[in-house]
């Protein structure tokens, strides 16, 4: 085998002599791969992962790589101190926080990592070789770090509710793509999805909803009630489990619409104080937050206290998006506000909103993340914006001097089809049409300039669970569209579309043997063009 430096174009492959499937395949695609088969090293049974120190966190990876290795590779590896061992990991301050080395020599596999993030990375790199390789591996080095310091994913958890353990799988999901950040959706007009001890309301009554629709908001129900939430033991669990990962989780509390649920539980956080129920249908509801009543304020202020002391992530965040304001518009609190505070109209007053919200946020040292629609009316500079209606909030953000997440419906929204004409081929989902081939080509810096670029912290990919009533379904719907937002995330600069199709033949033999429900269409079109 003749020695190779692989570069994300195909062309740096050719005359190589190496058939393809001879080439490492790691997803995302690292920024320099050198194979060389003169040599290659067998793990085995007695094989032992060594630590450069007692190191809680690096331990706590290195034993969840041996556990994923003894399920997929039927290998009982075992994690000791600085003896001498098969796979030896060290914490190298010269790498980037998020980089690694990986070498595999006759002698052994070393992996460095400029922080225990790092290594972790290192160590997914080789469970992939693994997989690709069996455990007689060639002698290779890979040196890479990733391109976005936020690679996100998020899961809409209000309109369907998933468990703990399947929370926890779709975390193993996002680590398995060297993803760092779990935007978990918690609070919607279908479904208030986390315990507010202050507030126990808001999980007894809004957590619940009488039915479901059927399809695509039919006149038929299913008649059956729907519920669950997640106690305040179970979001630590999952915070924990998380971070072990090395993936910060970010919860978003909407506000100030889709709020159905929790105005079903405190009418009187609402503009009339009526009834309310939680929502047994999707789509937008005129059901909001009352920006007039300092009760709403302080109502929120006290929900905040208890998400901040349960997520230690530096970001939370406040939905903004579609919140109607014809109730803001007949209501006379909304109205007076807007005079007290020189307010132009109803958009101005969600932006105050948002601003006394942030403002909170900040005195207790978070920061404030929202849709795209707080800008409307003017925000401050601290907000970073995530934006999904397009691309066009986010170049706008951007330019503005705001800090920016790219998740545009055009390309990062997972629950729309992944093929063209899904009927009778897919499971339900929202419509639109987003194939890998349209994922993969995402391009973050689009239209920006050098000196805008900056403001990108990263991007990520959005699963609304409206059609999703299983965990099969959203792992059918993510897989493999959330490997091409991963290879955009981690990989922005050497994409090669061709070549992530040979490399995602390999990967998917990790969801066969975790038994994901991937979804089969990009690889039908790979099969059918050969």
């Amino acid at each position: 085998m003749k020695k190779l430096i692989l570069s994300a174009f195909a062309l740096a492959l050719a005359g190589t002599g190496l058939a393809a499937e001879e080439l490492p395949a790691i997803v995302p695609i690292p920024q320099k791969v050198v194979a060389d088969g003169t040599q290659t090293f067998t793990l085995t049974e007695s094989a032992r992962i060594s630590l450069p120190r007692a190191d809680k966190a690096l331990r706590r990876a290195a034993e969840i790589f041996a556990r994923t290795i003894a399920r997929e590779e039927n290998l009982q590896l075992k994690v000791v101190g600085k003896s001498p061992a098969e796979i030896r990991l060290a914490v190298d301050p010269s790498l980037g926080e998020e980089a690694y080395r990986l070498d595999i020599a006759a002698s052994g596999i070393d992996i460095r990592g400029g922080s225990p993030a790092g290594l972790f990375y290192g160590l997914q790199s080789l469970r992939q070789l693994l997989a690709q390789y069996g455990t007689t591996l060639p002698s290779l080095q890979v040196e890479d770090a990733p391109s976005f310091g936020y690679r996100g994913a998020m899961l809409d958890c209000g309109r369907h509710f998933f468990t703990v353990d399947e929370i926890k799988s779709f975390i193993d999901l996002l680590a398995l793509h060297k993803i760092n950040r779990f935007h978990w959706h918690l609070t919607e007009d279908q479904g208030w999805r986390i315990e507010i001890r202050r507030y126990p309301e808001l999980t007894r009554i809004g957590s619940q909803r009488a039915e479901t629709v059927l399809g695509n908001n039919s006149p038929v129900y299913d008649g059956t009630p729907y519920g669950g939430y997640y106690t305040q033991k179970q979001v630590r669990d999952v915070v924990a489990y998380a971070a072990e990962r090395f993936i910060v989780v970010v919860p978003e509390i909407e506000m100030p619409g889709h709020a159905s649920a929790a105005l079903a539980a405190y009418p009187f956080l609402g503009c009339t104080g009526e009834e309310y129920k939680v929502q047994t249908r999707w789509g937008v509801f005129p059901e909001v937050f009352c920006a007039g009543k300092e009760s709403t304020f302080e109502f929120l202020q006290n929900v905040l206290a208890e998400v901040i002391e349960l997520f230690p992530s530096e970001y939370i965040h406040v939905g903004g998006d579609e919140c109607p304001k014809q109730s803001w518009k007949v209501c006379p609190a909304c109205q007076q506000r807007i005079r007290d505070e020189h307010l132009k109209d109803e958009h101005e007053l969600q932006s105050y909103f948002v601003l006394r919200m942030e403002k909170w946020l900040n005195e207790h040292g978070r920061r404030l993340i929202g849709w795209d629609e707080i800008l409307e009316g003017g925000i401050s500079q601290s907000a970073t914006i995530m934006s999904w209606r397009g691309a066009t909030g986010g170049i706008a953000a951007a330019r503005a001097g705001n800090k920016v997440i790219m998740t545009p419906n055009t390309h990062c929204y997972l629950d729309y089809y992944q093929t063209e004409h899904p009927e009778g081929r897919e499971p339900w989902g929202i419509g639109g049409y987003i194939p890998v081939e349209k994922a993969y080509a995402l391009d973050p810096y689009d239209q920006l300039t050098d000196a805008e670029r900056p403001y990108i912290l990263g991007v990520q990919g959005n699963i609304w669970t409206e059609y999703m009533g299983s965990f099969a379904h959203v792992q059918h719907m993510a897989l493999p569209r959330l490997a091409a937002l991963a290879e955009v995330g981690w990989s922005y600069d050497r994409r090669d579309i061709g070549d992530f199709r040979r490399r995602m033949e390999h990967l998917r033999k990790i969801y066969r043997m975790c038994g994901y429900r991937y979804a089969p269409y990009f690889f039908e079109t790979a099969e059918a063009g050969k």
